[in-house]
């Protein structure tokens, strides 16, 4: 029996695959560009050739995730104003299996008392259109969209005098709510928390 691959050695394997096409080691010949011939003159069909190139590997990894049910799971730690959290995320190049989608559930409790425990006295904003714009939002309203999503991830950005941490609140496919890539099957809303005063960087 053929050793099956681990999650560790998938995000590798997409991570070279990914460098050769962006070199042009690796071409999708057969990729055209939109078929419009006005907006075809804009676009350098090398470049649809290594993104179609990459995104047709990197399909080929999720189909064999599904087989061999790999997990899409890394186990990530952070520490932010001396609160410690362990917390799984699926690797964005990965997929979610229907088990991890169940370990991301189960997390999601424990991320969100973290972050409410990091984020007092933060001023908290909504991301809006696609993150080129943010509205101020209140506990409630976040208690509220938490309550409608079903797992939750963090990052975190900068430092102590200008701190930024970000919620993420999603359904689905994590793999595809990031940008409302999959909606409506899959989405996600992004709630950052600053220093008093500050505004959203990221």
């Amino acid at each position: 029996m053929s050793r099956v691959y681990s999650t560790e050695e998938l995000i590798k394997i997409i991570a070279d695959e990914r460098r050769a096409c962006m070199n042009g080691e690796r071409l999708n010949l057969a990729a055209s560009a939109s078929g419009n011939p006005l907006l075809d003159r804009f676009l350098q069909r090398d470049g649809i050739q290594k993104f179609t190139a990459y995104r047709d590997f990197k399909a080929a990894v999720h189909v064999y995730q599904r087989e061999h049910q790999v997990s899409g799971i890394l186990w990530r730690q952070i520490t932010i104003k001396e609160h410690n959290l362990e917390y799984p995320a699926v690797d964005e190049q990965l997929i979610a299996l229907d088990r991890d989608l169940e370990i991301l559930k189960n997390a999601k409790p424990s991320i969100l008392d973290f972050w409410w425990a990091v984020t007092k006295n933060m001023d908290l904003y909504l991301s809006m259109n696609i993150g080129r714009d943010y509205c101020e939002i209140g506990r409630d309203r976040i208690l509220a969209i938490a309550r409608q999503t079903e797992w939750a991830n963090l990052f975190h950005h900068g430092n102590s005098d200008n701190l930024e941490i970000i919620l993420q609140l999603g359904w689905g496919q994590p793999e595809e709510a990031a940008y409302k890539r999959g909606w409506p099957t899959s989405g996600s809303e992004y709630i950052h928390a600053v220093n008093p005063g500050k505004r959203p960087i990221c």
